[in-house]
């Protein structure tokens, strides 16, 4: 229901705007803008997402139905149980769903996008699996889709990367401050959900892995912090696909101590997914270009511009709004964000506080309704109850992190 009332609301204010600007403004183009804006992300939801990540799904999800034939996936999930059956308490302590969880969450927080994607799709299935109610969300998925839009990444090489082609004079410089708002996300979208659910959280086995997560985070803020830029690109390329090589080559191994025919296992777990890829191209078109049009409209100038106005009314100091754009478009587009963080380094600098604090942005949290498309999407789901609420939420306290910490390393 509420994806139905955004959905909605994506075209009715870029109607209104564009009625606006046709009669105040004499902007004869404007529909024609938006009418491009429809075909045009409607072919980039099938050419230059569907079919790049058809082929990545496809792989991967053979890779982890190989995992599962060969054990890894359970262990994992013994290893995360008394974990996750605080956090999931709708997941049996060892059902695959709990592994494939972890999965995603670890390749999500070394950056490989293209690698999580398929393992979250593989869980969200096995999930919907034990739900009673297959067309509305239940608690552990909603829980997990949480988890992805805060997008808890301890690499954030995709902007130390574009800071470098930028010309900033350090380009990890955001390393740490991204680090920090993208963790206070995650964390506020758990116990947002937890909340929400009525998850007794103030127990020993939560409050363990919580405090020993933080330490983790800190042990790695300090080390990367040890590095120059040149050390913390190399150190997070090798480390990201050493790791996940090396989860392939275990699978495999793992497969053949079981005298599995190997090959075959991986066919088997192809054709889900490329069935997959089938059952989300129509969630993916309709959420794109609803984004499209809003975004085509000039809404995000507008937001802008009312934010702007807002604090100033308040007296707090506003150097941070010309940032906001990538804060706003962050959880509708992620190449549109991205769009508008090299838009930011480029109109104003990479080494200004607008700059950086668009990359912060860019880093703090993922994108929401994307997210929400792809994974429920892939499972048939219409009713995400309080989902997109919640993860909007943990994508507001990464922008108020984001905005926090820059002030405290930039300004």
């Amino acid at each position: 229901m509420a994806l139905n009332f955004i959905w909605i609301g994506f075209f009715l204010i870029a109607f209104i705007i564009a009625l606006y600007k046709l009669i105040f403004h004499g902007d004869t183009d404007i529909f024609k803008t938006l009418v491009d804006a429809t075909f045009t992300s409607s072919k980039v939801a099938v050419m230059d997402i569907s079919l790049p990540l058809a082929g990545v799904t496809i792989l991967w999800m053979g890779l982890m139905n190989i995992g599962e034939k060969a054990g890894a996936i359970n262990f994992l999930a013994r290893i995360v149980g008394p974990f996750f059956s605080k956090l999931f308490p709708g997941i049996p302590k060892n059902h695959p769903a709990n592994g494939q969880i972890i999965m995603n969450f670890s390749a999500n927080m070394l950056g490989l996008g293209n690698a999580a994607t398929p393992m979250g799709l593989r869980a969200m299935e096995s999930m919907q699996e034990l739900n009673p109610e297959k067309d509305k969300a239940s608690n552990a998925q909603i829980m997990f889709l949480v988890l992805n839009t805060a997008g808890f990444t301890l690499i954030p090489l995709t902007i130390i990367a574009q800071r470098s082609i930028q010309k900033a004079a350090d380009p990890t410089d955001v390393f740490i401050p991204i680090l920090i708002a993208t963790y206070c996300s995650t964390l506020v979208g758990i116990l947002t959900v937890a909340i929400w659910q009525r998850i007794h959280i103030f127990n020993t086995v939560f409050l363990s892995w919580i405090i020993g997560l933080s330490a983790v985070v800190g042990g790695i803020i300090w080390y990367f912090s040890t590095l120059t830029h040149e050390q913390v690109s190399i150190a997070s390329n090798v480390i990201a696909n050493v790791m996940l090589y090396t989860i392939i080559v275990a699978f495999i191994l793992g497969a053949v101590r079981k005298k599995i025919n190997v090959y075959e296992t991986f066919i088997e777990g192809a054709k889900s997914g490329f069935e997959t890829i089938v059952k989300i191209i129509p969630y993916l078109v309709g959420m794109l270009v609803g984004i499209a049009v809003f975004r085509a409209s000039g809404a995000l100038d507008y937001m802008e511009k009312a934010a702007g106005y807002f604090f100033h009314l308040l007296g707090v100091n506003t150097d941070f709004v010309p940032a906001l754009p990538t804060a706003f478009m962050k959880p509708l587009s992620g190449s549109g964000s991205k769009s508008m963080m090299i838009t930011a380094m480029d109109v104003h600098g990479a080494d200004s506080f607008v700059g950086r604090l668009s990359c912060v942005f860019q880093g703090a949290a993922d994108t929401t309704f994307y997210i929400v498309a792809l994974y429920f999407g892939a499972v048939g789901i219409r009713k995400t109850r309080y989902a997109v609420t919640a993860g909007l939420i943990a994508d507001l306290a990464g922008v108020v992190a984001a905005i926090f910490v820059s002030y405290l390393f930039f300004h």
